[in-house]
């Protein structure tokens, strides 16, 4: 094998590995909306999954941040879960996709990177959290209230 070869493969290798913590990724923001109530909901689900279009992307992390935060400040007002945020997670999600698409933009991009990837991983971790509260309420879609 020539070095061009191994080159191939380990760039083949880390763009599987990026795709698929992006699936994963994905998946656990629209499971996060699925625990919300359909009337607290401004996204559907499965919308979430447009950010595996190329290009469209970059805007649509945009669209999907926003619909989170709303989607997920209505269900706490809804369960009466109690936050300082009144849309949880938007501030660090809209900065995340700001460097997102600054990545899009020559030059700029080699200094977007690595903001980018901590702003993605604190988001995670903070939408994770709300995530752990939804969770953790007594309330449950579908289920009936009981009044104590």
């Amino acid at each position: 094998m020539d070095q061009t070869t191994i080159i191939r493969i380990v760039a083949g290798c880390m763009f599987l590995a990026v795709l698929a913590i992006g699936i994963v990724y994905i998946a656990y923001l629209s499971g996060v909306l699925k625990k919300c109530s359909p009337q607290s909901r401004t996204m559907q689900p499965g919308m979430v999954w447009l950010l595996l279009i190329p290009l469209v992307n970059v805007v649509w992390n945009f669209m999907v941040v926003n619909a989170l935060a709303d989607s997920l400040g209505n269900e706490f007002r809804l369960r009466n879960i109690s936050t300082t945020d009144p849309k949880p997670g938007k501030s660090i999600g809209i900065a995340m996709a700001i460097c997102a698409a600054c990545e899009m933009i020559p030059i700029v991009n080699l200094l977007a990177i690595l903001p980018h990837l901590i702003l993605w991983i604190v988001y995670w971790v903070k939408i994770a959290g709300f995530s752990q509260q939804l969770d953790n309420s007594a309330f449950r879609i579908g289920a009936p209230v009981n009044p104590m």
